[in-house]
């Protein structure tokens, strides 16, 4: 029963749309109808500006590490804190405050892996900095730290973590489709300044 509790409590976390708030009060912007149409940091920097972007990325990391982090005090089963992982990764993907819309979930994802598998995020994270400063794409920098999660959980011993990076790897894939889809035909924002 316990464990129906924190699932909840970790969804409802994840539901929070920093970054609508954080672009609603720093520039009167609803960043769903503006820019990419997306309340992820990205989006919230590119209207607002780089601080107000950090702001909500800083937050959005949070949704994901505060569960995550409280449950580990409860239990340290891994299946247990893997579904908390999940669960507020999905509440940012699918907010009960966004009538079931939401980000991309990349930021909630770091801060849910970085409790569970710290060496394996934060080299996930080095990569993802280096192709977006290589590409100019965050989309193109964002999917190589998808897919950087479970062979980083893997090569650094955090086993019980891998499940969970193939599924997050799935479906942070999945949220950025239309990014992929741009990319292909070479459409899709770069980061850097044309």
């Amino acid at each position: 029963m316990l464990w129906i509790f924190w699932l909840v409590f970790a969804y409802f976390l994840g539901s929070l749309p920093f970054g609508l708030l954080v672009a609603k009060i720093s520039c009167g912007i609803d960043p769903r109808t503006h820019g990419s149409k997306n309340t992820g940091a990205t989006n919230v920097a590119r209207l607002c500006g780089f601080k107000y972007g950090v702001a909500a990325l800083i937050l959005d990391i949070s949704k994901g590490f505060i569960p995550v982090l409280m449950a580990a005090q409860y239990s340290h089963n891994w299946m247990f804190l893997s579904l908390v992982a999940l669960s507020a990764v999905v509440g940012h993907v699918f907010s009960i405050f966004l009538d079931m819309r939401g980000g991309k979930a990349v930021a909630t994802t770091i801060g849910a892996f970085l409790v569970l598998a710290p060496a394996a995020t934060l080299w996930s994270v080095v990569f993802c900095i280096i192709v977006i400063m290589l590409s100019g794409y965050v989309s193109m920098g964002s999917l190589t730290l998808a897919v950087s999660l479970p062979v980083m959980a893997l090569l650094t011993g955090n086993f019980g973590c891998i499940l969970l990076g193939c599924i997050l790897t799935v479906l942070l894939f999945w949220t950025h489709r239309e990014n992929i889809r741009r990319l292909a035909i070479g459409e899709e924002n770069s980061w850097k300044k044309k």
